[in-house]
């Protein structure tokens, strides 16, 4: 959520003065610099010996990963299901079709949709 205190109040078209436009750029380098930081540790992290398994053997940070997804998937956690499907790339396509239609169909389509709520 943003920040009220941060919000410019009034007028969508307020001119930056060079002493704003330099603190929101100092502002924003920080937080690059800052989720990059964060990027790399967690890069390393998932490279790193964090643990070990059943039979002794070391695990990396995105191997314990992967275990604990699995296992929670098997559990029928759907949010991991999610996860495990999307890390490996089979995220279902979403598409949105742009169609010229009269108002007089959407209408229609409209209260073919809430008839069907209310018919629950």
């Amino acid at each position: 959520m943003a920040n009220e205190k941060n919000l410019l109040k009034g007028d969508a078209r307020h001119k930056f003065t060079p002493e704003e436009h330099s603190k929101g750029g100092k502002v924003s380098a920080k937080v690059r610099r800052e989720r990059s930081d964060l990027r790399k540790l967690m890069r390393v992290w998932l490279e790193t010996e964090v643990t070990k398994d059943k039979n002794g053997e070391p695990l990396t940070g995105g191997e314990a990963l992967v275990a604990v997804a699995a296992r929670e998937a098997f559990k029928g956690n759907a949010k991991f299901w999610e996860l495990i499907r999307d890390t490996a790339g089979f995220k279902p396509v979403e598409k949105v079709v742009v169609a010229d239609v009269e108002q007089s169909v959407i209408d229609e389509v409209e209260n073919m949709v809430r008839e069907a709520g209310n018919d629950k």
